[in-house]
């Protein structure tokens, strides 16, 4: 037989795969050019948030230590408050196991001491008559044209001065000491020397010391302030004018009414609370004695509206506290609108108010009862 000549060799197909697709779960890990881990077109949810923010809850903080005292310790400064205003719970007392190998800490949970109002009561009482009518008072240009009274006598003329030539009680903590004490004029230091015993005649100093500042009544403010407030109108270069008017005898109010005063006011009253201050503080130094009574300035009825808006506010926060029976921590306020927010709760029945921070972090807090 003829031997067959070799087969050539056949040529390999060579297959090009191409590559597999991910699976639907490895393709929604990571988007299409954005590193969103979830495929386009979905949505990202937004994380919920535990707690209701702003609520003004008094929280609980739960601290542990070896004795009781460390887990008291540790909750005042994780509250940051003294140790009079903490209320405190102990949880666990400090121990060990049954056979001594293990010990457990004491565990405690404290909070800020809430404060109580004063009964409604009380308030209504302390507020009794403070609404009121007034009467009209001469606004500064009538008082301008009309005659000036004449300087009444000084009192202290026929005052009769207290007897002092009793010899001074050996106690000294009794006896009230001089604020302004008198040095020798030959040597600054060393011991102060004995003032000489008051006699009868002695006149009583005045214009100086807390004790012997003479009252300023309203109707001695009244010139003062109007003055005072008009120039600072005029400073200002505002159209206005400005009346002096009376709701009862403890109460003044200077108002500037016009057109465009927004600069006089200010944001949220600042401008304002600044102009009675200065008012308030001028009028001390010029009669050089302490005010009666309440000295206030208003600039187109702002404080009406601001306090009408406050007590509505009040109001509706207090109806939410009532229903939820949870704590509602207001915004901080300047002394005045927290006084409004005081009275407008502690009128309602089932909530009563207290004040927590500092300085300009103040707020009020309504609590149920």
């Amino acid at each position: 037989m003829a031997a067959r000549p070799p087969r050539s060799p056949r040529p390999r197909r060579i297959r090009h795969r191409s590559p597999r697709p991910r699976s639907r779960r490895a393709a929604a890990r990571v988007g299409p050019a954005t590193g969103d881990p979830r495929p386009a077109g979905t949505s990202r949810r937004p994380r919920r948030r535990s707690g209701r923010r702003g609520s003004g809850q008094v929280q609980w903080v739960v601290t542990t230590g070896r004795t009781v005292d460390e887990a008291r310790a540790r909750a005042l400064d994780a509250l940051g408050i003294d140790a009079s205003d903490l209320e405190l719970e102990v949880l666990d007392e400090p121990g060990s196991s049954l056979f001594g190998l293990r010990r457990t800490d004491a565990r405690v949970r404290a909070r800020v001491r809430p404060t109580r109002p004063r009964p409604k009561l009380d308030r209504r009482n302390r507020r009794k008559g403070a609404n009121g009518g007034g009467r009209r008072r001469r606004s500064k240009k009538d008082q301008d044209a009309a005659p000036k009274p004449a300087p009444k006598a000084a009192p202290e003329a026929t005052a009769e001065p207290k007897a002092t030539s009793e010899p001074a009680p050996a106690d000294e903590s009794a006896a009230p000491s001089d604020p302004t004490p008198q040095r020798s004029p030959a040597r600054g230091r060393g011991r102060r020397r004995p003032e000489p015993p008051k006699t009868d005649d002695s006149e009583p100093r005045t214009g100086m010391t807390g004790d012997t500042m003479s009252d300023i009544t309203l109707d001695e403010q009244e010139p003062s302030a109007l003055g005072f407030v008009q120039g600072l109108v005029d400073a200002f270069g505002v159209d206005a004018d400005v009346q002096a008017t009376s709701e009862d005898d403890e109460h003044l109010e200077i108002a500037v009414t016009g057109d465009d005063l927004g600069l006089l006011v200010g944001p949220r009253g600042a401008t304002l609370n600044a102009i009675q201050e200065l008012t308030r503080t001028a009028v001390a130094q010029q009669h050089s004695g302490r005010l009666q009574g309440r000295l206030r300035v208003d600039v187109a009825g702002y404080r009406a509206r601001r306090k009408e808006a406050l007590e509505r506010f009040a109001a509706q926060q207090a109806d939410r506290v009532k229903d939820t029976g949870t704590p509602v921590a207001l915004e901080p306020m300047s002394p005045p609108d927290r006084k409004i927010v005081h009275d407008a709760v502690n009128e309602i029945e089932g909530v009563h108010t207290s004040s927590e921070g500092e300085d300009r972090r103040r707020h009020v807090v309504i609590l149920p009862d």
